[in-house]
């Protein structure tokens, strides 16, 4: 990574692969950063700038470094080692995390629950440009992309094809709905919609406060 590099990321903006850092407040707001992408497809965190992309640059990168590995080993599990770079950039130095996509998903938040200022232990992923706590359905989605999750196991039964013949004709539903819909428990119309989404036969969307799920095609 180098000067351009650094460029053309301040130029793309904030994203779902790209995040701006102004300073490091704490480990665990930048635990949770780490955590986010490396359970979706990986990315770079830029310490040193601002959510402009103003260049700030940071104060001390040895405390940066110190911080940010405090960040990956304490307060995530499995612990993530992103790798560090520290580039000048218009006279001051800017630091790049680069998150790979991790293959032991999930990575869980170890950090205190401190609701009022949005800490909360769990799984967490990104959507679009933020940060978000993963729902139990996102949680067991990323599981199964472990290489030594089990195989899929798929039938199509009554309960499923009422599913199935709702989303044709409705734009979407969630776990509550299709609970109600085919009176079973929340936590089996959970089950099967994972695995329906593993499948490929449904799409799951976490763009909103509540995941939903919609057909994959049509």
């Amino acid at each position: 990574m180098d000067y351009h590099d650094v460029e053309k990321l301040i130029e793309q903006g904030e994203g779902f692969q790209v995040e701006f850092k102004r300073r490091i407040s704490s480990p665990e707001k930048i635990a949770k950063a780490l955590i986010a992408f490396a359970n979706a497809k990986g990315g770079n965190i830029l310490f040193g700038v601002g959510d402009d992309g103003a260049i700030i640059g940071v104060e001390s990168e040895k405390t940066e470094l110190e911080l940010i590995q405090v960040a990956g080993i304490n307060y995530c599990d499995p612990p993530i080692r992103p790798v560090m770079h520290i580039l000048p950039f218009d006279g001051k130095d800017v630091i790049v995390a680069v998150i790979g996509e991790s293959g032991e998903k999930p990575h869980m938040f170890l950090g205190n629950e401190d609701e009022e200022n949005g800490q909360r232990t769990g799984v967490y992923i990104r959507v679009k440009d933020k940060t978000v706590i993963a729902s139990k359905e996102v949680v067991k989605l990323l599981r199964d992309e472990r290489p030594d999750a089990p195989p899929l196991k798929i039938s199509i039964g009554h309960i499923e094809q009422t599913l199935l013949e709702y989303l044709d004709t409705h734009e979407r539903l969630t776990v509550k709905e299709y609970s109600k819909l085919v009176n079973i428990s929340e936590r089996r119309a959970s089950r099967i919609l994972v695995t329906l989404v593993r499948a490929g036969v449904i799409r799951i969307h976490t763009l909103e406060k509540e995941d939903f799920y919609t057909l994959a095609y049509g």
